[in-house]
């Protein structure tokens, strides 16, 4: 599905077969100006899908863009206006906003965390745990924030989690398996403990996924096998811990909170005369 696609169906999801509010307010029709405006500090994402959705309601919307994608914010501050219809900017005002401030939450605790981390080797990922039908402008604020994309999907990269490796009996099956379709694919496989690295990597994968792993252990590993192969921590990733996890000697952490528990930032849409 593309980026328009989903505006059109969050649109028709919100108008339905029309604004009633506005309707019967019969307004005048004259051109009329509002301002989006951010009501606290963050980074923004998502500018691009806000001028989409009001053109898409009102083609002959006139758009002023202050502030851009991966442009910091703070409260009071500008970041587009919108001339044109005023039945037409109301009507798409909510769905810009729910647009604005959700993709921009998850670009900025992607910036929080990919601060924290600065200057280590590991680079903070995204997960598969993304809103339905949002993947993309979700994965797309991920690196506007400065973060990296894990796999899209399911498509992309084999990725031997705890039940493949129970349906096939053992990691090294799993491993086997993939191996003999002569995939050109990049092969990771999710770990537990120490024995099941040990085996992942004998068994000749890419990358090894350290699942709630504990800081000893995840050092051990790293100094084990950390020239040989890609390691990535995963499980309980904060801003308080992801330092510590940093800091170890691996190449990727994976955090799922980045899209699936984020807090919008707060923005609003105000006219003015």
């Amino acid at each position: 599905m593309t980026s328009e696609q989903l505006i059109h169906l969050t649109l028709e999801e919100d108008i339905g077969y029309g604004d009633i509010t506005t309707r019967f307010l019969e307004l005048e029709i004259k051109p009329v100006s509002a301002f989006m405006i951010a009501k606290a500090e963050g980074v923004l994402a998502g500018v691009d899908v806000v001028m989409t959705v009001f053109r898409m309601v009102d083609s002959t919307s006139r758009i002023t863009i202050y502030k851009k994608d991966g442009d910091p914010v703070k409260a009071g501050n500008e970041i587009m206006r919108i001339e044109g219809n005023a039945t037409a900017i109301l009507s798409a005002e909510r769905t810009a906003l729910n647009f604005l401030q959700h993709l921009s939450g998850i670009a900025t605790k992607t910036r929080r965390m990919v601060d924290l981390i600065s200057g280590t080797k590991a680079k903070l990922l995204d997960t598969r745990k993304t809103t339905p039908l949002m993947r993309v402008l979700e994965k797309q604020a991920v690196c506007i924030g400065g973060g990296y994309n894990h796999r899209m999907g399911l498509y992309d990269m084999v990725m031997l989690k705890e039940n493949h490796i129970r349906a096939t009996g053992s990691i090294t099956e799993a491993v086997r398996r993939i191996k003999g379709k002569n995939t050109t694919y990049k092969i990771e496989v999710e770990v537990t403990n120490l024995d099941e690295l040990d085996e992942a990597i004998a068994a000749g994968v890419d990358r090894v996924m350290l699942d709630n792993m504990d800081i000893t252990q995840i050092k051990t590993a790293a100094r084990r096998y950390g020239r040989k192969v890609e390691l990535e921590v995963s499980g309980g990733v904060t801003e308080d811990n992801i330092l510590h996890y940093a800091k170890t000697g691996v190449h990727f952490i994976s955090c799922g909170a980045l899209t699936h528990s984020v807090k919008a930032l707060d923005i609003s849409l105000l006219f003015k005369e």
